[in-house]
């Protein structure tokens, strides 16, 4: 995408293959913007290393590279956009072909471990209302301060030299406890949630920022579970598709000014993202530090 508004509305599609998506666990939507290599080895994994069945949704952006050739021979569910819709409106399309009660937001750039959708299900029997929002825990090549994720462990940062076997035979025996703060994917949530809040917020498009925005919307609506669970576990290739993005809004400022506080302010103070699982989340304490980064974010709003 090259600009703020696509020049003319692209053609988009829908088109539903799988019989067996009726009777699935969990409806799997992936965006993907010309990642053929990285989509197969994602859905690769989805098929081989899930303990349950699932309906596996993918949106093709452009799909110029043999994405859209391959997903026809696969039989996948898919939606397709003659250009690069973004993130956003890619979730909200694919959305529409969902068979199932429950929604996952998976990228492309992501490896499925074993067992990674039976431990979101062990947690998901567990709750007691329809109003939580979960992810699975991303191990990540390189460190880059995430509390979320467990890092660094080098598996390949492209499919070219991916060790998938290393990975298998590692990936379980790094300790990594549950974790407070869900936003970023693979996350998984109520389908009728996801649809009560909108979806994902199409003004954040091409889609910076717009997994925060997504949780704001969630806690603005209610919900206080935002559990990562340690056990259910991805390999991250990390940003394959934004980092080829010419242009990229600023989130960051876009976030500031729709909710008022600073998505930081939000992570750090409401979700408590990376922090260690203690229960269902509270409103923030009212400490100094927190009226600090208020009147911080009430001052930066005011002069961008």
């Amino acid at each position: 995408m090259q600009s703020t508004f696509l020049s003319i509305a692209p053609i988009i599609s829908k088109h539903p293959k799988t019989a067996a998506a009726e009777n699935a666990l969990f409806s799997i939507i992936i965006p993907s913007w010309n990642n053929l290599a990285l989509l197969k080895i994602c859905i690769d994994s989805l098929k081989k290393n899930s303990r349950y069945q699932h309906q596996i949704i993918v949106h093709l952006n452009e799909g110029s590279d043999g994405s859209l050739g391959w997903a026809k021979e696969q039989a996948l569910d898919f939606t397709h956009s003659t250009e690069n819709i973004g993130i956003c409106y890619a979730l909200n399309l694919a959305r529409t072909l969902a068979k199932s009660d429950f929604l996952v937001y998976f990228n492309d750039d992501m490896y499925a471990c074993p067992d990674w959708d039976f431990w979101l299900y062990e947690e998901i029997k567990k709750q007691t209302s329809a109003y939580f929002f979960l992810s699975s825990t991303m191990i990540e090549p390189r460190a880059t301060g995430n509390d979320c994720a467990i890092a660094p462990f080098d598996y390949g940062g492209n499919p070219d030299n991916f060790n998938e076997p290393a990975l298998l035979a590692n990936f379980a025996t790094i300790q990594k406890a549950d974790w407070n703060g869900a936003t970023w994917p693979p996350n998984v949530l109520p389908i009728a949630l996801w649809d009560l809040v909108g979806g994902y917020s199409t003004e954040f498009s091409p889609g910076m920022y717009s997994d925060p925005d997504f949780s704001m919307k969630l806690w603005q609506f209610g919900v206080r579970d935002f559990k990562g669970i340690g056990k259910s576990r991805v390999y991250h290739f990390m940003s394959k598709s934004t980092g080829k993005l010419t242009f990229k809004k600023n989130g960051r400022h876009q976030f500031l000014h729709k909710w008022g506080i600073s998505s930081n302010v939000f992570v750090k103070h409401y979700l408590r993202r990376g922090q260690g699982w203690t229960g269902s989340l509270e409103s923030p304490n009212n400490t100094f530090l927190f009226r600090v980064a208020l009147w911080l974010s009430k001052m930066k709003r005011k002069i961008i």
